[in-house]
């Protein structure tokens, strides 16, 4: 993977916009990507699944081949067990509303999740009496497992967990975790909002029920997302929305829906976001995600190297970079998260994130204050780091305590 000719495919690069280091909420988007977009409204701009005629045609075959994609860069066979909604986010509340839990199914997650992973089940458990475990995390934010398999013992239905941690960059054993959980009867969800963009992601070997992402982490269009579920759970699980597209016969008193995926995709769709959706999985493809597993690892090697000397300084997670995934969060003595951000940006144009990163939780049970936070991405180089080392370093020595 050449990081320099590959810098050269997305504008901000190109156009020296600063340091990007903020992946992890949103990566940036190559022109294949964007042309991909733009290659929709110019060219066929027209509905899927409905109209018959040319335009309407070519939306149809641009759905279903980036389906096709999906299957084929998460390691599946079956392109209709890949849902298209607007984020990871959508495709978590899609799940965990339509299991049809009632009073007294127990859920277990761990106690570092993404509100998005936490939210729904509280809800759950206010209106419909659910039951909540908690695994607990380590200190580092890595999975007790010894607390994992006493949670999911006595009669757990779900077992709903983050791939990789946004906020520490802890990698779960994912394959592991459904292994017991489905011993224990459970069903298996899994948030990877964080993995997908930075590994290699076999579904056949982890063995989930659902998996739920945010293609705008993985180079793709803002607003797309999709949920996998296998095609049994996904036959038996109920919408989040209904109307067009969904129904297979409405009468003026029955319904029959449509199989999945369609069941799930009510309205028109994002159609120019899932042609963006396609070219951005064939860009990862090609770069290879054994090469940007590398490359992040590579650059939290440096990031951790150059900045262990820096004033005040105290990572959020391991020390050890090489499970750190692709982010680095931290905190500096003396200075807020948002301080942090708005001096490293005003320095030296260098783009972090900064606060409780939506896993508050994670903050909550760590007694942490929030963090700043600094990631990176297959486009990001060793000249990123040692900007945003050097302009860390000035901030700290000049208004660190």
């Amino acid at each position: 993977m050449d990081i320099s000719s590959l810098r050269n495919d997305f504008p901000t690069m190109r156009n020296n916009r600063g340091v990007y280091l903020d992946s992890a909420c949103q990566s940036l988007r190559p022109d294949s990507v964007i042309e991909a977009i733009l290659g929709y409204y110019n060219e066929y701009p027209s509905c899927g699944g409905r109209s018959v005629h040319a335009m309407g045609s070519r939306v149809s075959m641009a759905v279903d081949a980036a389906r096709e994609a999906l299957a084929g860069f998460f390691g599946t066979d079956d392109p209709d067990c890949y849902v298209f909604c607007k984020n990871a986010t959508e495709a978590l509340n899609t799940v965990a509303f339509g299991l049809s839990l009632k009073k007294g199914d127990t859920v277990v997650t761990t106690d570092s999740e993404h509100n998005s992973n936490h939210v729904p089940w509280l809800v759950l458990s206010e209106e419909k009496g659910t039951r909540r475990r908690y695994a607990k995390t380590t200190d580092e934010g890595e999975l007790d497992m010894e607390s994992f398999k006493e949670s999911v013992e006595g009669g757990t239905k779900v077992v709903s967990i983050i791939h990789a941690s946004n906020v520490t960059g802890c990698v779960m054993p994912v394959a592991e975790i459904s292994e017991i959980a489905h011993d224990a009867g459970a069903k298996v969800i899994i948030d990877g909002a964080q993995a997908a963009p930075h590994m290699k992601v076999d579904l056949d070997k982890i063995d989930p029920d659902f998996y739920c992402l945010s293609m705008h982490k993985m180079l793709g269009p803002s607003g797309m997302g999709v949920l996998y579920g296998k095609s049994e759970e996904l036959a038996t699980l109920r919408p989040l929305s209904y109307g067009g597209g969904t129904v297979g016969l409405a009468t003026y008193d029955s319904v029959k829906l449509t199989p999945a995926p369609e069941k799930f995709e009510a309205g028109l769709q994002d159609y120019a976001g899932i042609a963006g959706t396609k070219a951005a999985l064939d860009y990862l493809s090609e770069a290879g995600m054994e090469n940007v597993e590398a490359q992040d690892r590579k650059l939290m090697r440096q990031m951790v190297r150059e900045t262990e000397d820096v004033k005040g300084l105290k990572l959020v997670g391991p020390s050890d970079p090489d499970r750190r995934s692709s982010v680095f969060s931290f905190n500096v003595d003396g200075l807020s998260p948002h301080d942090t951000a708005l001096m490293l940006d005003n320095i030296d144009g260098i783009m972090i994130r900064s606060g409780l990163h939506c896993a508050h939780p994670f903050f909550e049970g760590k007694k942490i204050g929030g963090s700043a936070r600094a990631s990176v991405y297959l486009y990001n180089d060793a000249e990123d780091v040692s900007r945003f080392s050097s302009a860390l370093r000035k901030a700290a020595e000049a208004f660190g305590r």
